[in-house]
């Protein structure tokens, strides 16, 4: 990814085509013997998801009679998007005998009510064309992810949110005010039906964050607010010596800032992002250069070069990777982090623009189709960049003494903090406690992270010893919870019973489900009902399928053995130590 920065920078004409990537079902008999799989091509075990059949309907009708049809033959039953941006196995009905239904053609608006600000969509309709929906009424969503091409169905079931702290917080689903959604019946109610969940029904708590166990969402109403304008200034300052209280106050100064930390530079990037008034000039638009249509064969030529630094020489070579960290974040600075002042160049900040074009982008899935000359980086049609994005969330009250004990990792070895992409580093947005019982429990920091990962299963990271221990760190000293939709295995361990409501989302989900006909191995396992989300076998540790506690865990015959963390010593991570391969071959 750090390589991809400094690929836009040699492109003299910005790119007008594209090619969006495929539908990730894929059957090979008509509608039947499918495949399913996510944006990147593959889960974080490496598994291929298969199903017997997949349904793609046009109507709710049609919707019900798909559900029905399966809950007739008491087939297992999972929803893919159009998209499927989630790295995690929730749209893998498990076996070779699930359906996947389809919402790509669930896409249309269902009603416009400008007076009251209230907005129905179907639910797989993507999150830019609501945006822009709710705009041609004079409505705007407060906050949303910054990648705008996940749908409105994928996001809720998730807990998909931007960065605030400030009235109703960063989530899309705070916003939701009523559902529909097809759920399993009993033979004498034909199967299937529709439930119509209002804004004071008990269950939409359970419904707005389901991780699509309870059934398929059909329509979704969003209470929106008048169209407002925003100013966006990023501002890079020296890392401060009270980083850790600056980045716990900073959701509490700007109603939509972020902070990007940055560690090896010893950089930290605040985004100072509020609303102004509507008479404020200036026609701002973001267009996330991470996110553009790039020339195909630079794509896979970034990947080369991704390769020969992380695994040439296993890995060792940390100048190259800290200086290409470094370019990247300049690269990433001079071009305004993709905000324009006009939609068409950057000429300096405050950024001033209306919120449904500053909000989110997806430019490399709008392009015309070019017969795959170019495409989004992470195409899984070309061997592109491949990496790991894990993110969780952390109270705010513990955010400082987690950054505490990250900088005191960091000051171990500072040049294995380049492993982390370098304009993203240690990405922090704010979200507020959710009334959703798999919303966020708390005010909280939610860090994201992206990091390398090898297209052959079992290859070492290099310095995956102080990524692993600072994910451990989060989630198993400081109580982060996993987010639901990109995080790796081991994450999710035990990560439910964080969840102080938990038990209520799974009556919910017993009363709307009770055959289990949206369950799964892996949705079991996450909601702690039966098994364990981890896989215990040789390299899971180097996977992230597991928590190692042994050596085979790792890669021994490589150098990697299972090691205890050096700041928080309770970790277990797989660690490069120089010689002992050779120690061991001479044995």
């Amino acid at each position: 990814m750090q390589t991809l920065l400094l690929l836009i920078l040699t492109l003299t004409i910005r790119l007008a085509c594209s090619s969006p990537p495929l539908d990730p079902v894929a059957c090979s008999n008509g509608m039947s013997d499918c495949t399913v799989t996510n944006a990147n091509g593959y889960f974080p075990d490496r598994s291929i998801c298969r199903a017997a059949n997949a349904v793609y309907p046009h109507t709710e009708e049609e919707l019900v009679a798909a559900v029905a049809a399966a809950a007739a033959a008491k087939r297992k039953v999972k929803v893919a998007t159009r998209y499927s941006h989630s790295f995690t196995k929730l749209t893998c009905p498990g076996g070779r005998d699930g359906t996947i239904i389809s919402t790509r053609w669930l896409n249309r608006t269902v009603r416009v009510d400008a007076e009251k600000r209230l907005v129905t969509v179907e639910s797989g309709m993507a999150l830019r064309d609501l945006i822009q929906v709710a705009a041609a009424a004079g409505l705007c969503l407060p906050n949303s992810p910054y990648w705008s091409a996940v749908t409105v169905g994928g996001l809720l079931a998730t807990g998909a949110h931007g960065s605030s702290l400030w009235g109703k917080g960063g989530a899309v689903h705070e916003h939701v005010v009523g559902v529909r959604i097809v759920t399993p019946a009993p033979a004498s109610e034909g199967y299937a039906v529709v439930r119509e969940i209002g804004a004071d029904h008990a269950d939409l708590d359970a419904v707005k964050v389901s991780l699509g166990v309870l059934g398929v969402i059909s329509q979704v109403t969003l209470a929106l607010e008048p169209l407002f304008k925003r100013s966006v200034t990023f501002v890079t300052r020296d890392e401060p010596s009270d980083l850790a209280e600056q980045v716990a106050a900073w959701g509490g100064l700007h109603e939509f800032g972020d902070v990007a930390w940055l560690p090896h530079q010893r950089k930290v990037i605040y985004r100072e992002d509020n609303r102004v008034d509507v008479s404020t000039p200036g026609n701002g638009l973001l267009d996330f250069p991470a996110f553009w249509s790039l020339p195909a064969h630079e794509i896979v030529a970034a990947r080369v070069e991704e390769e020969r630094l992380e695994e040439g020489n296993g890995g060792t070579d940390a100048a190259a990777r800290c200086l290409a960290a470094q370019r990247s974040a300049e690269a990433l600075d001079r071009l305004g982090r993709g905000y324009t002042n006009d939609g068409v160049s950057f000429t300096g900040y405050p950024v001033v623009g209306y919120q449904h074009h500053m909000q989110a982008s997806s430019a490399c899935v709008d392009s015309p189709e070019d017969g795959v000359e170019s495409a989004c980086f992470w195409d899984p049609r070309l061997r592109g960049p491949s990496l790991y994005n894990p993110a969780f969330s952390i109270a705010l009250s513990k955010a400082p003494s987690f950054l505490a004990d990250v900088r005191r990792l960091r000051d171990l070895n500072p040049s294995a903090f380049c492993v982390l992409h370098g304009a993203m580093g240690m990405s922090m947005r704010f979200v507020r406690a959710s009334s959703a019982y798999l919303g966020k429990p708390e005010d909280c920091v939610a860090v994201d992270v992206a990091y390398y990962r090898s297209r052959t299963g079992g290859v070492p990271r290099a310095h995956a010893d102080v990524v692993d221990e600072l994910e451990q760190m989060a989630l198993r000293k400081y109580g982060a919870v996993p987010h639901w939709g990109k995080s790796r295995n081991f994450a999710f361990d035990g990560a439910i019973a964080r969840y102080p409501k938990a038990g209520a989302f799974l009556e919910v989900k017993k009363r709307y489900d009770p055959g289990g006909i949206f369950s799964s191995e892996w949705s079991d396992q996450v909601l702690g009902i039966r098994g364990s989300p981890t896989v215990v076998e040789k390299g899971c540790a180097i996977e992230g399928l597991c928590v190692c506690s042994d050596d085979s865990h790792c890669a021994p015959e490589l150098g990697y053995f299972c090691r205890p963390g050096k700041v928080y010593a309770e970790a277990r991570v797989c660690m490069f130590e120089a010689g002992a391969t050779l120690i061991n071959d001479e044995l």
